[in-house]
């Protein structure tokens, strides 16, 4: 039976204070379930795994670290943001560890209310000592020193990015040859790009340990130089690091990962393709649907084209209040807002300001043209960003959100791990894939440093092998012959679907 409550607006419940941590739950002996409130004093208290599993929405959630409940419910405030709900009625020991720093739980104690018992736990032997097992080789990592960034690294990285676009706005403002700059907008497409695996690393806390420098690094190489908005990226992608491939419950649902809910346009599984029938009068596939999905590897270039117009329409809303694209970003807007108000408004506005300049020529451009040169890079740069998350998890195994494995096993079999080859060369992909060939490395430990992940590799391969888990590598060619093979595939399982149910067209 599954007791976790459906989800509800807020708004429709009674709000209780955040995180009501040791001031909430005690067992009432005649019903044997939570309620009511308590003192700190009670936070030895013993709860039952199927206890927890109970307590799974936002409104009441209870998470487990190490052995020990802690109750979460509506902390909206969390400086991660939502992505906390994600693992509520669950063990986020090590999801935990990945995102935060060491000492990241003392701010926890609060919110302590007791402790699992452990025979309640549906986890077997060889399990637990998997799970001790990778959380030996983080400690291991660790006293290797592979989590302290090298600072040089990455100022050569920004210097170098910076050349990048120095070298753009040059073209422009001392050329009027429509060769020179077009290839300008395409310098600075590749640009965009690599601002976003800076952005990336900084906002992973790869770099600095004060979270402050991190963050405000992320804004100059986001809002500023990408015109992407921080906060929207965070709750996108934390919630996609929690649970990757992992497929919402029902197209209105938030418990799934953002980076594949791509639907009516591309769809990852048969389910997925099907996810759009409870939203339609009759229960069936509208037209526009059929087609898409039917056709989804003919257009999937395309689209990636078209990414970066969607993700600086999507930022330019949240900087500004102007909307979300998800409920769980609107939620989080509406009740925590902006962590940076001011950064990130005026990182944006000044993002279009320079932008503007450069595509325009600074004066010398006809409105045509400078569009032109905008489409040129917006365009490129999306295809090139997108080129790499899709080789990361795209045509990787997907689940359901009630049916997640472990935290290791969930993060090696959704991902792909990219390598050289039909010609080109591991240290162009090492570069152009700003660290993320190594996404399988990444996604087990987020705030590994770029420069560390090549021996991070050498390990998780090691470990991987002993204990039977099987990772996945390609190169640049064959993953994304891949991805289009596994498009192609859930295409014809919804053909073949939706021509047994009868009339399709």
């Amino acid at each position: 039976q599954n007791f976790c409550k459906a989800y509800l607006p807020r708004s429709e419940h009674s709000i209780e204070k955040m995180g009501k941590g040791g001031e909430s739950a005690v067992v009432t002996p005649a019903t044997g379930t939570t309620t009511g409130r308590e003192t700190m004093a009670k936070n030895t208290q013993k709860y039952t795994w199927g206890e927890v599993k109970k307590h799974c929405t936002p409104q009441d959630a209870w998470i487990v670290y190490a052995g020990k409940v802690y109750d979460v419910s509506n902390w909206y405030e969390h400086p991660g943001g939502a992505v906390i709900f994600t693992h509520a009625g669950d063990d986020m020991t090590d999801i935990f560890a990945a995102f935060h720093a060491p000492g990241s739980m003392n701010l926890m104690k609060k919110f302590l209310i007791g402790e699992i018992v452990q025979d309640s736990v549906p986890k077997d032997a060889q399990q637990l000592a998997f799970e001790k097992g990778y959380r030996d080789l983080r400690a291991k990592m660790v006293m290797m020193g592979l989590f302290k960034s090298n600072k040089l690294f990455y100022a050569y990285k920004c210097i170098s990015n910076m050349c990048l676009w120095g070298l753009a706005v040059g073209m422009v403002a001392y050329s009027d040859n429509v060769f020179v700059n077009i290839a300008a907008a395409l310098l600075m497409g590749l640009f965009f790009q690599q601002c976003g695996w800076l952005a990336h690393d900084f906002l992973h806390h790869q770099v600095f340990k004060q979270r402050k420098y991190g963050d405000l690094a992320g804004y100059y190489w986001g809002n500023l130089m990408q015109g992407y908005s921080v906060q929207w990226w965070k709750n996108k992608h934390n919630g996609h690091h929690a649970v990757p491939n992992l497929h919402s419950t029902s197209a209105v649902s938030q418990d799934g990962d953002p980076d594949i809910d791509t639907m009516p346009a591309l769809a990852w599984s048969l389910k997925q393709a099907q996810s759009y029938r409870e939203l339609s009068g009759d229960g069936k596939d509208s037209a526009t649907t059929k087609f898409l999905i039917r056709n989804q590897a003919i257009f999937y270039f395309p689209i990636l084209l078209l990414a970066r117009l969607s993700w600086l329409n999507e930022s330019f809303k949240i900087a500004y209040g102007l909307g979300a694209a998800t409920e769980n970003a609107k939620m989080e807007m509406e009740i925590k807002g902006l962590q940076y108000p001011f950064l990130e408004k005026a990182g944006i506005a000044l993002h279009y300001v320079w932008v503007l300049a450069f595509v325009s020529g600074f004066g010398r451009f006809s409105p045509l043209y400078g569009f032109m040169l905008f489409m040129i890079m917006t365009c490129s740069c999306g295809l090139l960003l997108a080129l790499v998350f899709g080789l990361g998890h795209n045509g990787m195994a997907t689940y359901d959100a009630e049916t997640r494995p472990d935290f290791w096993k969930l993060q090696v079999t959704t991902t792909r791990n990219v390598t050289g080859g039909h010609g080109i060369p591991q240290a162009f992909v090492d570069w152009f894939c700003g660290g993320l060939q190594y996404q399988v490395d990444h996604h087990l430990f987020p705030t590994l440093p770029r420069h560390s992940l090549k021996k991070a590799h050498a390990l998780v391969a090691s470990f991987c092998k002993e204990w039977g888990v099987k990772y996945h590598e390609a190169d640049m060619v064959d993953g994304t012959m891949e991805v289009l093979q596994h498009l192609k595939s859930v295409s014809d399982e919804f053909v073949i679907d939706f021509v047994k149910d009868g009339p399709t067209m």
